[in-house]
């Protein structure tokens, strides 16, 4: 081959006994701009080719360009029935086309599978949910056997990653949640504002933050901030400890990944989340607090006073209760996801997002059921 950087080309003649000659000359490296086969194309179906050769005399360097563009061409010579003579090609690239047309690619080899019918479609679908409804009760029984465990001072358990963990989804978790509830607290009294100054009853949005804190926007909202964050953080820990087979390993020497490592992150998120639900619920009041006085002319000693005796210890302790809750499900979510883990990175991330999905999904759900109840029994 030539060491010459010229322009590759490509030319196309035909011969008095009707072959086709094609011209390659030129350098057809890496950096070279290579030609078409339009000229090819059109000569062959004008029809009257009897065979196409090539002429290389003045090829130069080459890559795989040039072995994909001379396959072309013997696809469309097979197309219009034409026989391809490659004998006039470099050795090495009329070896390489030699093994690409060696064997020929098996019919119906590249058939896509066919998509099941409708009916097994949601059968299947309906088999994966109860396998999923089945893996987590199987989950929550293990974390109920080893929280008796607990109890009985008989588990695998340190109380010092319990503490971690809270130190983790508690204190560092502030202000994330302070932001958002203070946002809450400002969008309710503002809308409330908004709607109650129609009937000269602005005083009333005190009464309107304070519930809707209390019972409902405090607990639901920081058991989804804590979903994005905590929930997705255990599915993401447990998930790397599985594809790096950590886990496996603590069941070779005899320790329980349930007891050792999910009880743990269990325990902080129930002891936490009614924390952050008070704390919610202060930040939201406070936000609702800014937009009475400063908008609606209410005075700070008149909006506590409303605030104060809207709250009752029932709705108070109902949203305790149902924040404790939502941590239960942010920390079984987060911990089934993480076990459930593949083996490899791309499982990782696809566990968090289920985790993420799942917890937020069954908290916005069991809210509902909560609502549902309450009101069925006059809470």
């Amino acid at each position: 081959m030539k060491d010459a950087a010229t322009k590759a080309d490509l030319t196309v003649r035909r011969t008095s006994d009707g072959v086709l000659l094609v011209g390659l000359t030129g350098d057809w490296g890496p950096q070279s701009e290579k030609p078409g086969l339009a000229g090819v194309e059109k000569e062959l179906a004008a029809g009257g080719v009897s065979a196409l050769a090539f002429d290389a005399a003045g090829l130069g360097r080459w890559d795989s360009g040039l072995v994909a563009l001379v396959f072309k061409c013997l696809i469309l010579c097979d197309q219009k029935g034409v026989k391809v003579r490659t004998e006039t090609l470099p050795e090495g690239l009329a070896k390489l086309i030699g093994l690409a047309v060696a064997v020929p690619e098996k019919k119906g080899a590249a058939k896509s599978k066919a998509q099941p019918p409708f009916v097994q479609r949601v059968g299947m679908s309906g088999l994966a949910v109860w396998d999923g409804a089945i893996g987590m009760m199987r989950f929550m029984g293990e974390n109920v056997l080893a929280f008796l465990k607990l109890l009985r001072g008989k588990a695998q358990f340190r109380w010092f990653d319990t503490f971690m963990v809270m130190e983790q989804c508690g204190p560092q978790a502030l202000g994330i949640v302070a932001l958002i509830n203070f946002l809450i607290g400002l969008i309710l009294a503002f809308v409330g504002a908004t709607q109650l100054a129609m009937f000269g009853a602005s005083i009333y949005t005190a009464d309107l933050v304070a519930i809707a804190a209390v019972r409902e926007m405090g607990c639901i909202m920081t058991g989804i901030i804590l979903c994005g964050r905590t929930g997705a953080a255990f599915a993401a820990q447990l998930g790397t400890m599985k594809v790096n087979q950590e886990i496996e390993a603590f069941q070779t020497f005899g320790i329980s990944p349930v007891e050792f490592l999910v009880l743990p992150r269990m325990l902080a998120l129930i002891l936490m989340m009614p924390l952050l639900c008070i704390f919610a619920d202060v930040i939201a009041i406070g936000g609702g607090f800014l937009v009475s006085t400063l908008m609606l002319d209410v005075t700070p000693k008149l909006y506590l006073a409303r605030t104060i005796a809207t709250i009752t210890l029932t709705s108070f302790l109902l949203g305790i209760f149902k924040g404790a809750f939502f941590g239960v499900v942010v920390a079984l979510t987060g911990c089934l996801r993480g076990m459930q883990c593949g083996t490899n990175a791309a499982a990782v991330g696809q566990a968090t997002t289920t985790a993420v999905v799942t917890g937020i999904t069954t908290i916005v759900a069991s809210d509902g059921l909560f609502a549902v109840l309450c009101s069925a029994l006059h809470i």
